[in-house]
């Protein structure tokens, strides 16, 4: 009962605020959201943010495949630049849609190990102050059109993300 009382309360709080999520132009296959308006824009930094928030609140989105390109070599000078853009954020979170499992098990295309793509996202969240959440969005998907559901994720570490 609390668990419907609490989205009964964000919706209300959603629909008094009117939030609207920023998908940034670059973006080649967003997020679903349900629960928010989106527009496309110009981010400079991130792939989501909040409108009239673009300054305060970032969410920098990442495959596996992606997030193991970004492990070495230019591409990591490159994303660690664009992480260092992170820092002046108030709110900013790395989401990898994914989970540590398919890391674990090296269900990518790269030589690198699983114990370096962790060893590398742990640096990055000590030197970024840079959260890393994720999330699987093809379970969820089906979990949620099972269960009716609309609007919510979860993370591997048991927060949750409203969309």
């Amino acid at each position: 009962m609390l668990a419907g009382a609490n989205n009964l309360f964000l919706k209300s709080l959603t629909e008094a605020l009117e939030v609207t999520i920023v998908v940034d132009s670059r973006e080649q296959d967003p997020l679903p959201f349900t629960r928010f308006k989106t527009v496309s824009g110009n981010l400079l930094t991130g792939d989501y943010s909040v409108l009239g928030l673009e300054s305060w609140f970032s969410i920098e989105r990442k495959s596996i495949a992606d997030l193991v390109v970004c492990c070495v070599g230019e591409n990591r000078e490159r994303f660690e630049r664009e992480l260092h853009r992170l820092r002046g954020f108030r709110f900013k979170r790395l989401l990898i849609v994914g989970s540590e499992e398919q890391i674990y098990q090296s269900r990518y295309r790269s030589a690198i190990t699983p114990k370096a793509v962790m060893a590398t996202l742990g640096a990055f969240e000590a030197r970024y102050n840079l959260p890393v959440v994720s999330i699987q969005v093809r379970r969820l998907r089906r979990a949620k059109s099972k269960a009716g559901l609309t609007g919510l994720r979860e993370s591997n570490c048991g927060q949750q993300l409203v969309f």
